[in-house]
């Protein structure tokens, strides 16, 4: 009769390709159960629901069993587990949240909000649950991106409950003033406000927060990286010199503070003209790479310059769901699940950053968040 260690024996020749260590050893086979009859049953359970190779695990894993003597049949039924880096309950700062994950950019112009916003629909699409804090205070988008249509509401403990728009949880400037009134905020009054958006802010439980954050290195960025248990992040650039230039800053910046960077996206890299089906590089072109070589860091993708992204964010609906079979889409589909492996190899390899983290809240008047305009 087939044994259940004859099964494990055989499953640990399947290796996680980012962990490389063996499905068995990472716990990710559970309960396992052999039948008389020579029925295999068994969970695997992965890290994260936008895991890349997730099909190709489940189908290694049921070969695996399948090839043990005297099985007859295998049930892999897939899932996952968000697993969450030590420390994030730090302070019961964003209790729930599994990952925070802050979208940067040296500079403005290079389309960082697009690729949160369908960063966002991409691991929403695969599974996972996901939030938008958009701390671009003078200039936020994420309520339109997404077409939010309801306001957040608030409870009598004065707690914000975000408003779900595409499946993705969001909270923005733009639900708290007019649509065209400008935010004439001195640099305390909006690091304030951000620091609102942390703590007054219920998330729930979330696989990933990201945070569209403004451009540069400023009040913003200083304050959310000191007070939030940010995982890891990524920076949006522009292939052109210009634009990497401020991407080394914005690199340095987030060492300083003991945030890991976990790759730099290329965005509007190159455009394929629908008729010749010619590429041209108007931005220069292996612009992220080179920099992503020079600095050690992976690059995460390259979105080519495509006007159905442009069309689909100024009209509530990223490209992502309205487009699927773009090839933005797709490559936003393929960052996501690449942004997810980063943050899983991160979880594993470097488990003691945050466990000292220590937070630093700034001497301000406190404020609470108005939800009617």
């Amino acid at each position: 009769m087939t044994t259940e260690e004859q099964i494990l024996q055989n499953l640990r020749s399947v290796q996680d390709p980012d962990l490389h260590k063996d499905i068995v050893t990472l716990g990710f086979v559970q309960n396992l159960k052999v039948s008389g009859d020579g029925a295999v049953d068994f969970d695997l359970v992965l890290t994260t629901p936008a895991c890349p190779v997730k099909d190709k695990l489940r189908d290694q894993a049921a070969a695996a069993a399948k090839a043990v003597p005297g099985v007859k049949s295998v049930d892999v039924r897939l899932s996952a587990r968000t697993t969450a880096r030590p420390g994030m309950d730090k302070g019961q700062l964003l209790t729930g949240v599994k990952n925070v994950v802050a979208v940067a950019s040296g500079k403005g112009g290079v389309g960082k909000s697009t690729v949160t916003a369908n960063l966002a629909a991409a691991l929403v699409k695969q599974g996972a649950t996901v939030g938008i804090l958009d701390a671009d205070i003078y200039g936020p988008s994420q309520g339109m991106m997404l077409g939010v249509k309801d306001d957040p509401e608030m409870d009598s403990d004065k707690k914000v409950y975000p408003p779900t728009a595409q499946g993705v949880k969001v909270i923005s400037m733009s639900m708290f003033t007019d649509d065209e009134a400008p935010v004439v905020w001195r640099g305390p009054m909006v690091s304030q406000m951000v620091q609102n958006f942390v703590r007054q802010v219920e998330w729930g439980e979330l696989d990933y927060l990201l945070i569209d954050m403004p451009p540069g290195t400023g009040d913003i960025q200083l304050t959310l990286t000191q007070q939030t248990p940010i995982t890891g992040a990524v920076i949006v650039t522009t292939p052109q010199d210009v634009a990497l230039l401020d991407v080394k800053r914005g690199i340095k910046m987030f060492d300083k503070v003991s945030v890991p960077v976990i790759g730099i996206i290329e965005n509007m890299s190159g455009f394929v003209c629908d008729g010749c089906g010619k590429r041209h590089d108007i931005f220069r072109k292996d612009g992220g790479l080179r920099t992503a070589r020079s600095m050690g860091l992976p690059l995460l993708g390259a979105v080519p310059l495509e006007p159905s992204v442009a069309l689909c964010g100024d009209q509530g609906e990223p490209v992502v769901f309205r487009a699927p079979d773009s090839i933005s889409a797709a490559m936003f589909r393929e960052i996501a699940g690449r942004v997810a492996s980063e943050l899983s190899v991160l979880h594993a390899t470097d488990s003691d950053i945050l466990s000292e983290f220590d937070y630093v809240w700034n001497e301000l008047p406190e404020t609470e968040l108005e939800v009617s305009k």
